[in-house]
């Protein structure tokens, strides 16, 4: 039975080296892309396409260091840590920039109506408004909006996945929006 168990080990062996024999490795050249001078590629530590403006206070600035999502769980309007931790940001950076003004959009993904997930949605961004005015940032220069399951990040049935759907987002505006 050993001796059949190593004749078996023995041929897989001959049998891996031929296969790894048959295989050659071809120097393959990297299509460049047309039009694109290759001393010309970015480097890993360039500025983001898009973000080459992200001064202190720009908006490019409130998306990158401060965070722009507030998340909850499902069927709340409740604010954990981490989404008061979010919001603590937006408040200094609001206080420390007080050009902007800020639409908080909240959105819902969770089990109910339409009409209750617009009632969700609007709750969680009155939520995080009457978070941020007890931080410090006027009310005036802020509104909120519950826009129910518009807007989906993703559309999907997971858990894991639809708790991207339930969120605030805030929105930095020159200008108050129109109804």
């Amino acid at each position: 039975m050993i001796a059949r168990h190593d004749a078996f080990r023995r041929l897989l062996a001959a049998g891996l080296l031929v296969t790894l024999a048959a295989c050659t490795t071809a120097k393959l050249e990297t299509p460049e892309a047309p039009g694109v001078n290759p001393n010309e590629v970015g480097n890993t530590n360039d500025p983001a396409a898009g973000f080459a403006n992200a001064g202190p206070g720009s908006e490019e600035d409130f998306i990158l260091n401060v965070g722009r999502r507030t998340f909850f769980t499902s069927g709340s309007a409740e604010l954990d840590s981490v989404a008061r931790a979010t919001l603590d940001k937006q408040a200094a950076f609001m206080q420390q920039n007080p050009r902007w003004l800020m639409k908080l959009q909240g959105f819902a993904d969770d089990p109910g109506s339409e009409s209750a997930q617009l009632a969700l949605s609007q709750k969680r961004a009155d939520a995080a408004m009457r978070y941020l005015v007890s931080k410090g940032v006027d009310p005036k220069r802020m509104w909120a909006k519950g826009y129910g399951k518009e807007r989906l990040v993703r559309a999907c049935t997971e858990n894991s996945c639809r708790v991207q759907n339930r969120r605030v987002v805030s929105n930095l505006r020159n200008e108050y929006d129109t109804p």
